[in-house]
């Protein structure tokens, strides 16, 4: 509750004569008062209403209040959910009240009861600490007398006292009292604080100054309320005559199966409808559902018993009864239970922890939250799908798993129309009716490996399932009816974003879950990996144990990746070696050091190469994102005698090729200043060369890297062999900002380079990464490619 909430919307409320207050005439009051912001109501002058005070800011404002004259203004806020309302969240049309009583319950809280008594306009908002003063105005009613006015008068006593005959919620006294105003204006306000309206239609009713107009949109309000009563009484009729007429036919229905079961006879085709009528009426249905498979209720009981289209009816609707129509999970809405699970399942990874927290606080604060399209990116083997399992079981739903790989028909999604043999709905109604919830945690697993070909587009039929404003009445081509996929949490994953169409990325809130250091990857083996292992191999409890160092040499010398998937091969191949020689009673170490792993594992698989291959000028390391995470790139240039020709290898892309073009153009523009001899670029050939041939490059990032490899040949001096580099480049030099920072910097991390070039402007990227895994790393921001030059050969290159 905000520092001033009533504790309900004009709990109780009383009318006495107002002060000063006469139709048409305004109201002295100080031209500054005390503001206090009200959530979910409306005062209205002339009533006395309790209000229940909370907060010390509401308090202070009382006190002094009380101490003083006991005027204040008392004004709505726009939006409920806000806290601690500002100036800019208040209408500004209030109520001027007096405080009459004020009394201090045992539990701190201010009871107080105040009474209206004009309407005012906030003409300037002129603090806000300790609370809010404002300079503010009185507004005058303006009264029109007359028959018209007269007419309304009684037609809104006449409505408000009908309504209230019939209501439990509006006292009898004022009931009366409505019946005995004369004053018209006076009526207007008791009748919109008890009418039970929106706070928009109440705050607009404050704001109207002229009495007639207010009396004419009470009477639209009141015209309302009686047919919305006249419309739920006849609901109420129909729906108990329904009830009766169902439980009557209930009873006979299962009189006639129990003679038909004394008498032997097996189920006939009438029983397996008369079974599917009753499954019908036994589910909670949406309206529309209900009058579609009724229909196709009766039309498979008119079809004689060997009618081809029969079998086809009755699957129909065991599909539509079988499905979690009005069924969902009891969600477990406890922020630190499932805080505990996040961490128990998964090592690091915070910002997907953080925001799968914040939905469920934001759930339990909201429970009809529409659930949000979590699309978690990034490279293989970084725990994206199992993420999935951790959050259904943190949050006490049910898991459900679509694996979208290399799905090209549309009909996967949609399903088939049922004039199709052996047709079916599509795979998400699928595996709604397998997991018999309408809640479950949905992963949607490698979107960005959706196919597209003649029979439809997958991706575009996603759009539908994953737009909140639409998926509450998805329509599957099988079922032909909406099905509500609002209250799903649909997470998805990828590897790469670009693959994926722009409409349906849009749909989707996108996190990056980063690769692993080896660090992480030591904390995660031994805490996850390792005694996962163990047990499958049935090692578990008896004594084996590895070394930090036999553990790091299994991640640096057996392994190269983003994620942990060949690490756990790597493991499970170990154990399953160390089981062989339990069962041959051989003997087994009881601790596994890193002599054991060349027994185990045979020779080591990777050697580090950067050191080793940037000895000799002309080459240079820069840095790429695949679809396993980055990666390290070497860049090689070579030259000999020739005509000045330039030649480009190692399956390039035309970006990559014309980055390459670029870089020429810019060591031989700066040739002079470089102290590179002019005639080498027309008396040789010039040779650029990206190892890894076998694998398409393709991206403009590798510019600055070909810039730094042609200068380190022409000038005959090597490359620093700890240092790293990506950007494009310009051929005025400029270094443009590229993507994929996070994974290029953690895979010169795990590179063990200690020195990286960025573009200035890829700053901000370098926030998202968290410190502990830039530890060690020295980062250099460039703006131009002389920048670069000098970081590398130092800036007595330059003649």
């Amino acid at each position: 509750m905000t520092p001033d909430e009533p504790t309900g919307d004009t709990v109780e409320s009383g009318f006495e004569t107002p002060v000063g207050n006469a139709p048409g005439q305004e109201v002295q009051l100080p031209e500054q008062l005390p503001v206090l912001p009200l959530r979910n109501t409306v005062l209205f002058p002339t009533l006395i209403t309790p209000m229940v005070a909370t907060t010390e800011r509401a308090k202070r404002l009382i006190d002094e209040a009380l101490a003083g004259d006991r005027l204040l203004v008392a004004v709505a806020a726009r939006d409920a959910e806000i806290e601690e309302p500002g100036p800019e969240d208040l209408y500004d049309v209030g109520t001027a009240v007096r405080i009459l009583r004020m009394l201090k319950t045992e539990e701190g809280t201010q009871r107080l009861w105040v009474q209206g008594i004009c309407r005012v306009r906030i003409l300037e908002h002129q603090s806000t600490e300790p609370y809010l003063r404002a300079r503010v105005e009185a507004l005058a009613e303006h009264v029109q007398p007359g028959l018209e006015v007269e007419a309304l008068q009684r037609n809104v006593s006449t409505q408000f006292s009908q309504i209230a005959e019939g209501s439990s919620v509006i006292p009898e006294a004022v009931r009366a009292l409505v019946m005995g105003l004369e004053d018209a204006s006076a009526l207007g306000d008791v009748v919109a604080a008890n009418l039970g309206l929106s706070l928009a239609d109440r705050q607009q009713l404050l704001e109207m100054t002229g009495v007639r107009e207010r009396l004419e949109r009470l009477s639209e309000h009141l015209a309302r309320e009686q047919e919305v009563r006249r419309l739920e009484e006849e609901i109420r009729e129909q729906v108990q005559e329904e009830l009766s007429r169902s439980q009557r036919e209930y009873v006979l229905r299962e009189q006639a199966r129990a003679i038909r079961r004394q008498l032997g006879e097996s189920d006939s085709p009438a029983e397996q409808v008369e079974d599917l009528r009753q499954r019908l009426e036994a589910i909670m249905l949406p309206e529309e559902v209900r009058k579609q498979a009724q229909r196709e209720l009766d039309r498979l009981a008119a079809l004689p018993p060997g009618a081809v289209e029969a079998g086809t009816l009755r699957t129909y609707l065991e599909w539509i009864v079988d499905l979690p129509w009005g069924i969902e999970s009891e969600d477990t809405l406890d922020v630190p239970r499932a805080r505990q699970i996040l961490d128990e399942d998964h090592y690091d990874i915070e910002k997907v922890k953080e925001r799968v927290l914040e939905f469920i606080a934001v759930l339990k604060l909201k429970r009809d939250m529409r659930g949000p399209i979590l699309c978690f990116v990034g490279p293989p083997g970084t725990g994206k799908t199992s993420l999935g399992r951790s959050i259904a079981r943190s949050m006490g739903r049910e898991f459900a798993r679509l694996a979208l790989g290399g799905v090209r028909d549309e009909a996967e999604i949609r399903g088939h129309r049922r004039t199709y043999v052996a047709s079916q709905p599509g795979r998400i109604i699928q595996t709604l009716r397998r997991v018999g919830a309408k809640n479950p945690v949905f992963m949607l697993d490698e979107v960005d490996k959706l196919g597209t070909d003649f029979r439809g587009d997958p991706a575009s039929a996603l759009l539908e399932v994953l737009d909140p404003e639409q998926n509450h009445a998805f329509s599957d081509h099988y079922i032909e009816v909406p099905f509500d996929l609002s209250k799903v949490l649909f997470i998805a994953t990828a590897n790469l974003l670009e693959p994926i169409p722009p409409a349906l990325r849009d749909r989707m809130e996108v996190i990056e879950v980063l690769g692993y250091t080896e660090e992480d990857k030591l904390e995660i083996a031994k805490r996850y990996l390792l005694p996962r292992q163990l047990e499958r191999n049935g090692l578990e409890g008896r004594g084996i144990e590895f070394t930090d160092e036999a553990l790091q040499t299994v991640i640096r010398g057996y392994t190269r990746e983003a994620g942990l998937r060949n690490l756990e091969r790597e493991l499970g191949k170990t154990a399953r070696k160390l089981a062989r020689r339990v069962v041959e009673e051989d003997q087994v170490p009881e601790r596994i050091t890193p002599d054991d792993l060349h027994e185990l594992l045979g020779p080591v698989r990777f050697e580090p190469e950067v050191a080793g291959r940037l000895q000799i000028p002309g080459v240079a390391v820069g840095l790429a994102v695949t679809g396993a995470g980055g990666e390290i790139l070497f860049v090689e240039a070579t030259r000999m005698p020739g005509k000045g020709e330039l030649k480009i290898t190692g399956s390039l892309g035309d970006v990559m090729r014309e980055s390459a073009q670029t870089a020429v153009s810019i060591v031989r523009s700066r040739g002079r200043e470089l102290g590179i001899d002019p005639a080498i670029f027309s008396t040789s050939n010039l040779h650029i060369h990206v190892p890894a041939g076998a694998t398409p490059k393709d991206g403009p990032s590798a510019g600055v890297a070909i810039v730094v490899a042609l200068t380190s040949l022409l000038l005959d001096r090597p490359v620093p062999p700890d240092l790293a580099m990506t950007g494009e480049v310009t051929l005025r030099g400029k270094v443009l900002p590229v993507g994929g920072i996070k994974e290029k910097t953690l895979a010169a991390k795990r590179a063990g380079i200690a020195h990286v070039i960025l573009p200035a402007r890829n700053e901000k990227d370098l926030v998202e990464i968290p410190k502990d895994r830039l530890a060690d790393m020295q980062i250099e921001r460039v703006e131009r490619i002389e920048e670069v030059l000098s970081l590398v050969f130092g800036k007595e290159i330059f003649v």
